[in-house]
């Protein structure tokens, strides 16, 4: 199965002031292309971290997706260390030009957007459909805006051109007995089927509480009769609770 990282850039996630909305959406686009997102990594604006963080993630993977610190202030410096993570020089791109020459007028185009069309030698852009400055990518490097709303239009550019694997089937059952009531069956259903996985999240209301279940895997019957066992187990209990 192919897999993927994604390294979140920033110091506004780090502080808190900023909630990241990156994270879920990418997620759940690979798990629909059958690419297993396996690590999420998230550094500061300092230009070592990311580099250190590029460098590792990279050998590692199939995909590094990154996002924030690509706009044109000073604090965005994703650009500059994903070049020197790959020791090449940057310059100004061409097509990226073309972009903001199409988006901006020239008396709007300042050095500081001049600034988003420094690129390492060698990319490729990603578009950007609402603001046109474009995200790049680097060997198997996806270097994206933070953005929220920018970000998910980059990942649906370029999830359908990845290598995918198997689709990942899943299935939900809700109950209100908590974990520790059926963590035994839950442990003995997994194992009793290659490939699948059961995760249990327990949750908390004002009317009372429970556990929502998780069946995964790439063979859709597998997480049919995992959740037909469970529903089975669960009426034995009682109901789902």
């Amino acid at each position: 199965m192919p897999t993927a990282s994604l390294l979140i850039i920033g110091n506004e996630i780090l502080s808190g002031r900023t909630a990241d909305k990156n994270l879920q959406y990418l997620a759940l686009k690979l798990e629909e292309k059958g690419v297993r997102l396996q690590e999420v990594r998230v550094v500061r604006d300092v230009e070592a971290d990311i580099i250190t963080a590029v460098n590792t993630l990279r050998t590692q993977y199939d995909t590094v997706f990154t996002s924030g610190g690509i706009g044109p202030t000073h604090d965005d410096i994703t650009t500059a260390a994903i070049a020197k993570a790959f020791g090449v020089a940057l310059h100004q791109h061409p097509d990226a030009l073309a972009a903001l020459q199409a988006y901006y007028k020239p008396a709007d185009l300042n050095a500081a957007r001049l600034k988003m069309v420094l690129l390492p030698v060698g990319a490729t852009l990603i578009p950007n459909p609402l603001s046109n400055a474009p995200g790049f990518q680097l060997e198997n490097v996806a270097v994206m805006a933070g953005v929220p709303r920018i970000f998910q239009a980059m990942v649906d550019f370029l999830v359908p051109t990845l290598i995918t694997g198997d689709v990942i089937h899943s299935k939900t059952i809700t109950t209100q007995h908590p974990e520790g009531t059926i963590a035994a069956f839950l442990e003995e259903l997994e194992l009793a089927t290659t490939g699948l996985s059961i995760g249990s999240y327990p949750f908390f209301t004002e009317t009372g509480r429970g556990t929502n279940v998780v069946l995964r895997s790439t063979v859709l019957s597998d997480v049919e009769a995992a959740g037909g066992a469970l529903e089975a187990y669960l009426e034995g209990l009682g109901g789902k609770g």
